[in-house]
């Protein structure tokens, strides 16, 4: 049993109450009548009940009032009485008949001080009176603890007869553990003399009905003229509508915080069949159509016949039997929907579908659909609701409600909560699609943007690992890349992005795409990093004064090198990037003090990033990545890379297997950021695949630069190069003569590609235009770029190196020394 507040249940009790036999006397008084009228026991007990009216008229029709009690059952209505002290009081009175043993009768009557009501107006309470209550269930017992007198009303509330109830002790009427708790509770009521107030305990009605009721009873004791107890009074209200509201209360306030705790469209499907069962139904079913778990747009709603039948996962089920048996289909296996199920009319119609007896006789949609049919029957399903499940316009799928043990079939009032529970549910689903369908095109944007086969070339042997991040944060904006350059050289970036989803994934492709255009300027690191922080800053500008969704960098950071496998040195710059792992031939690994820079797009320096030069031994392991594979939330940064250095110190290892053992070691299996690892074995091209001549800034120095590339050109055996490369050599050594100053190198190199390059110390950069027919010149770096695979020019701290590239022939391209992977 348990005590609750029944509105204005605590007025019954407190009210006076006297009890009148059938002859008129007063047989008992409570201490609230004594208050309230001034008579103690002993002056009104054995006493004609009128002599308290106010007027010897309302006294002679005294009996005249008593009679029409006993034909109507009851009464009630205004009175006058008088207190003890001479005034008048004026009360509202309810006289409820009483039954007792052998037929004899007595009457209860309550009284209300109409002062007391009007006063409670005034103050703005709703104080509701005995009197313009409802009928209420009265039960007096004596001192033993036998019932006397009880009312009609108690029959009709709790279903127990006068004969069964009259003479017996409670438990001797209904036996069990209640009856046995609500004994003592009235005995102690009277020994005690202090009134109980709503009490509740639930009980059953007789075998006819299958509803379990709640009642609050209320218990005060009766005294006799010497104040000595007669009895105890106990009035019961019936509260079952008020508790089965407040059970729906607590199941709807329990899916507040039981679905929808992931963005899982799968897991909050079987949240709501947890929580449904056993609280609603015996057996829940939670089908979604296909495009849900998908991330796609959902169904509008079906055709007027239902066309187009879709497929209907089951996303979650539960039952009151182990293993659902009840169910025909597992989690994540298509649900067959008949055309004429009420399946199809709910996703028609948007609207759901109460059955509270299963019709299955011949003719109905079941017979389509035997397998159903039979499982109705062997597990006795008798009422079931069908609840589309449906948000922001959208039908997500339907929500099956069966009772099989619970003989109590659907009501209206199940299908309101049914409802209200899969309102929350779809709310939390449709927010999951929405992010599955996002965190899909993230990973769809981000896979798409980054590189899908990298080559080191000659310059080096690479190995990569990407992980988005878990399905709670989604994927990030981490990149990498390898970019050949001119000479051989490679070009080596990791960068991330702050932040996850569409948006971190779009600005990363546009950090990339720059990082692209930029190296392809041969620009050293320190300034292409500074150039980088510059469009950072821009796109961040540009994006504060935008409507649409942000894509502007709010922050991210950057490491590039550079290695040249001719001279072994690998320049880098970092914009707040974590440093690079730098592995030698024998496994001794170190971090550089390389200075940390600044992330991008901040600009809080105008030279926020420096470039450090450092020459690297053949088979080197350069290794670069994000700060999702060193830190964690319960591990810090140098942790993390005294865990990398661990991992790498195994020189012999080759790059792929380094990179899987370098993951593994993470220390959660889904990690909360972005993991991005490349690595890169440096090689060096030998003597014999470079060779380089000074020349005089003399005319005919372009004649010995012919012979000498066609020279070299033999000793390679690429004489099918031959034409082509005079013309080229022929044409950059001649503009290098003619607009610049000082000494002049030709360099040809032999890798994949066969380079030529002309050097200088004038920083004017050659341009190319397209020449007219009357012009007598300006066809020579036309001629170039048309004949080369690859052209350009970079800067040298002593001036310009103008190059060109051009494919070797297939025979010759994956020989020895042309970068072919070890």
């Amino acid at each position: 049993m348990v005590a609750a507040a029944v509105p204005g249940s605590s007025e019954v009790v407190g009210a006076p109450i006297a009890m009148i036999d059938a002859e008129g006397a007063v047989v008992g008084w409570t201490q609230a009548a004594q208050r309230l009228v001034g008579y103690s026991p002993a002056e009104v007990v054995s006493r004609p009940a009128g002599v308290m009216l106010a007027f010897a008229e309302d006294w002679a029709k005294a009996s005249a009032f008593a009679e029409r009690c006993r034909v109507r059952g009851g009464w009630s209505g205004l009175a006058a009485l008088r207190h003890r002290d001479g005034r008048r009081l004026d009360v509202s009175l309810r006289v409820s008949p009483l039954s007792g043993q052998h037929g004899s009768a007595r009457w209860l009557v309550s009284v209300t001080d109409m002062a007391a009501v009007f006063s409670s107006a005034v103050n703005g309470l709703r104080l509701s009176s005995l009197l313009i209550r409802a009928p209420i269930g009265i039960v007096v017992r004596d001192v033993e603890l036998r019932c006397t007198w009880v009312n009609d009303i108690a029959e009709l509330r709790d279903g127990i007869p006068p004969e069964m109830r009259l003479g017996r002790r409670l438990p001797e009427t209904v036996p069990g553990f209640e009856a046995e708790a609500m004994e003592a509770v009235t005995r102690q009521v009277l020994e005690g003399g202090t009134p109980v107030v709503d009490l509740e305990y639930p009980a059953w009605l007789p075998a006819d009905t299958p509803w379990k009721h709640a009642f609050a009873v209320s218990f005060f004791r009766l005294d006799d003229a010497e104040g000595h107890a007669l009895g105890v009074c106990a009035m019961l209200v019936d509260v079952t509508d008020r508790e089965r509201a407040r059970e729906r209360l607590a199941v709807l306030s329990e899916a507040s915080t039981r679905i929808g705790t992931t963005l899982d469209v799968m897991r909050t499907g079987q949240e709501l069949a947890d929580l449904a069962v056993p609280l609603l139904a015996d057996f829940v079913a939670v089908d979604l159509t296909e495009s849900v778990p998908l991330g796609e747009e959902p169904l509008a709603r079906l055709g007027p016949m239902g066309e187009q039948i879709p497929v209907v996962p089951r996303a979650g089920m539960a039952s009151i039997r182990p293993g659902a048996p009840e169910s025909l289909y597992p989690r994540g296996e298509a649900v067959f929907v008949p055309p004429a199920s009420p399946y199809i009319r709910v996703l028609s119609s948007g609207k759901s579908h109460l059955e509270p007896a299963i019709v299955t006789s011949p003719g109905t949609w079941l017979d389509q659909d035997p397998a159903r049919a039979q499982k109705i029957h062997e597990y006795v399903m008798h009422s079931w609701m069908y609840v589309p499940i449906h948000a922001r316009g959208t039908v997500l799928g339907v929500a099956v409600f069966v009772r099989t043990e619970d003989a109590v079939p659907f009501e209206e009032d199940d299908l309101l909560l049914a409802e209200e529970l899969v309102a929350r549910a779809a709310l939390s689903l449709d927010n999951a699609r929405r992010y599955t369908r996002e965190r899909t095109a993230a990973l769809a944007l981000q896979r798409n943007l980054l590189p899908h086969h990298l080559t080191g070339g000659s310059a080096a042997g690479v190995a990569s690992r990407y992980l988005p991040a878990d399905i709670h944060h989604g994927a990030g904006g981490d990149w990498f890349d390898v970019i050949p350059l001119s000479g051989a050289r490679v070009a080596l970036v990791v960068g991330d992005v702050v932040g996850h989803g569409i948006n971190a994934a779009a600005t990363m492709g546009r950090l990339r795409t720059a990082v692209h255009t930029l190296a392809d300027m041969d620009l050293p690191p320190d300034e292409l990093l500074t150039r980088l922080d510059d469009l950072a800053i821009r796109l961040t500008e540009e994006d504060t004064d935008a409507k649409g969704p942000a894509t502007g960098v709010m922050g991210a950071t950057c490491l590039y090198a550079v290695y040249d496998p001719v001279t072994r040195r690998c320049t880098m710059a970092r914009a707040g990037h974590p440093p690079p792992a730098i592995v030698d031939p024998h496994g001794h690994v170190t971090f550089p003090d390389l200075p940390a820079g600044t992330p991008l797009g901040l600009g809080l320096i105008p030279f926020p990033f420096e470039s450090v030069e450092l020459e690297l031994p053949e088979g080197s392991v350069l290794a670069l990545y994000t700060d999702g594979l060193v830190e964690t939330h319960d591990q810090d940064i140098d942790a993390g890379m005294h865990r990398l250095a661990t991992v790498l110190a195994r020189p012999g290892l080759p790059l792929e297997d380094l990179c899987s053992a370098a993951v593994d070691t993470l220390p959660a299996p889904a990690p909360c950021d972005d993991v991005t690892l490349l690595l890169a074995r440096t090689r060096t091209l030998s003597p014999d695949q470079v060779v380089s001549w000074d020349l005089p800034t003399d005319p005919a120095a372009v004649s010995t630069a012919r012979s000498l590339a066609l020279r070299q050109l033999t000793h390679w055996g690429l004489q099918d190069l031959a034409t082509t490369s005079e013309l080229i050599v022929s044409e950059l050594v001649t503009n290098a003569i003619r607009h610049a100053t000082g000494p002049i190198r030709l360099r040809l190199i032999r890798h994949q590609l066969l380079t030529c390059e002309v050097s200088d110390t004038s920083n004017c950069v050659p341009r190319v235009r397209h020449a007219r027919t009357t012009d007598e010149g300006g066809r020579g770096l036309l001629l170039v770029a048309h004949l080369s695979h690859r052209r350009g020019t970079r800067y040298t701290p002593d001036g310009k190196t103008v190059w060109a590239e051009q494919e070797l022939p297939p025979a010759i391209r994956g020989g020895p020394g042309t970068g072919a992977v070890a």
